[in-house]
């Protein structure tokens, strides 16, 4: 009795931190539906930028806490330690492809068509 009471436990935790990642993917998603459906005028670029990031960090503590039960455990120091070693691979992954995008957008700028064909 005791083993299903905690099985059904944790299927509950991990059913609402499902259904709380959804609704927060899908919140995100009608916010850009709606701001390029409408032409660019009903949301400003700065407004969705923060609404995304505010989504994304809300949902990675979701499920730090839902799917990772980061906080539940006597000793979380080996958590800990992975998730922030898993943060640093994620800014090095997330400025590294900021940068080559950048890098890229600054070195094809100013080539003409037929630069473009002729370097294919």
């Amino acid at each position: 009795m005791n083993t299903s009471m905690y099985q059904s436990k944790a299927f509950k935790a991990y059913l609402c931190g499902f259904f709380l990642s959804l609704l927060l993917t899908l919140f995100a998603w009608f916010i850009v539906w709606r701001h390029v459906s409408s032409g660019h005028v009903v949301y400003s670029h700065l407004f969705i930028r923060i609404s995304i990031v505010a989504c994304a960090v809300i949902q990675m503590l979701i499920q730090f806490v839902f799917f990772l039960h980061l906080g539940r455990e006597k000793k979380p120091r080996w958590n800990l330690h992975v998730l922030l070693a898993a943060i640093g691979v994620i800014i090095i992954l997330v400025l590294g492809s900021i940068w080559i995008m950048d890098n890229l957008n600054y070195n094809m700028m100013n080539i003409t068509p037929s630069q473009a064909d002729s370097a294919f």
